[in-house]
């Protein structure tokens, strides 16, 4: 599954030049993840109540073209790899008025306990994860 979140560019997203500033698509990335669970009808908080967090382990995000203050964003996000104790989503920022790919990148996390520890989610949480693999791009 694919799913899309829009978005409008801030303000205070944007550097002395008047374009988003690079670190600013991390978030959005975030946001992307976050609806793309919330999709799912289940949210981070869910599995926070589960004693499992995703920290990001690796992230990379390949620039285009710039997005500027105002443009409505399109954030797509995909659920790419779902094995062992981890899970990649990757994610198109697009501006929306001319579907222009500005951006494209990832994040790989980790299911681990408030310890750190990895966790077995699969074997732990089968529904969580058999509703992910549906999902799975």
């Amino acid at each position: 599954m694919v799913h899309d979140t829009i978005i409008r560019a801030r303000y205070a997203e944007t550097d002395q030049m008047g374009i988003i500033y690079h670190a600013n698509y991390f978030t959005w990335f975030e946001i992307g993840r976050t609806e793309f669970f919330r999709n799912l009808g289940m949210d981070y908080k869910d599995l926070e109540y589960r004693n499992v967090l995703l920290p990001v382990i690796d992230v990379g995000c390949k620039y285009i073209t710039s997005a500027k203050y105002d443009d409505e964003i399109i954030i797509r996000t995909k659920l790419s790899k779902l094995k062992g104790v981890k899970l990649k989503y990757e994610y198109e920022i697009i501006r929306k008025e001319d579907n222009k790919l500005l951006a494209e990148g990832y994040t790989l996390h980790a299911f681990v306990d408030k310890d750190l520890k990895p966790v077995n989610f699969r074997k732990k949480y089968k529904d969580v994860w058999d509703l992910l693999s549906k999902n799975l791009e």
